[in-house]
């Protein structure tokens, strides 16, 4: 008797269904708070390990992070393929594109320009001091995009790891704010942007692939 497939599902439940409980949470807290008191509530609670835990930590949004794990990866058999090279890239290079064009749409200040500077910000002398482009955060975006598509490649049975995934890139919009380089919104909306156009990518992509395998195999 011939076996069928498990249905493919194009998002990890494990990462998704989080992903969602953060949306609903942080539009409150946004509904409810300012933007100082949100920002300070994270930034004034610091301690010396936590400085270099942060600094290194946000370090999973940026780039040439996520392009050197994506390019690793070709190193397992599975994903040495045209259909993991091109959803790799734009599953992680359109929505950094959406990014960059609403920052400079809004064009907004970063806490250290918007509050001018002020000495109950928390910041250490190794920390790059950013004032502008701020709306949304680019790190944020980067995160949650690149954990979320490694959520999607996960093994069935490995699925449950995309919260660990998740658990990450939320600690990356901490550390955001934490390094004084965001506001909540800015990574809120971060966060947003990078899952929602990863799964739309990634689903999109599924789907071509699905047909054209069976128009070669038909």
């Amino acid at each position: 008797m011939r076996l069928h497939k498990k249905q493919y599902i194009s998002y990890n439940p494990f990462f998704l269904l989080p992903f969602l409980v953060w949306v609903i949470a942080g539009g409150l807290l946004l509904m409810n708070f300012s933007n100082k008191d949100l920002f300070s509530a994270v930034n004034s609670h610091y301690n010396d390990t936590a400085d270099v835990f942060m600094y290194y930590i946000t370090w999973l949004g940026q780039g040439v992070v996520i392009t050197t794990v994506l390019f690793l990866l070709f190193a397992i058999p599975r994903f040495r393929t045209f259909w993991y090279f091109i959803t790799a890239l734009l599953c992680n290079l359109l929505p950094f594109f959406i990014q960059q064009l609403l920052k400079s749409y809004y064009d907004s200040p970063r806490p250290l320009n918007y509050f001018k500077h002020a000495p109950w910000i928390h910041i250490s002398k190794d920390w790059p001091e950013l004032l502008y482009r701020s709306y949304p955060s680019g790190h944020s975006e980067g995160a949650f995009c690149f954990l979320c598509f490694l959520s999607l490649l996960l093994p069935h049975k490995y699925r449950a790891a995309g919260l660990i995934f998740f658990l990450l890139a939320l600690t990356v919009c901490y550390s955001r704010m934490y390094l004084a380089a965001h506001f909540f919104a800015d990574v809120y909306a971060g966060s947003i942007v990078g899952t929602v156009m990863c799964i739309l990518i990634y689903s999109v992509i599924e789907h071509l692939k699905r047909y054209f395998t069976k128009q070669k195999d038909s």
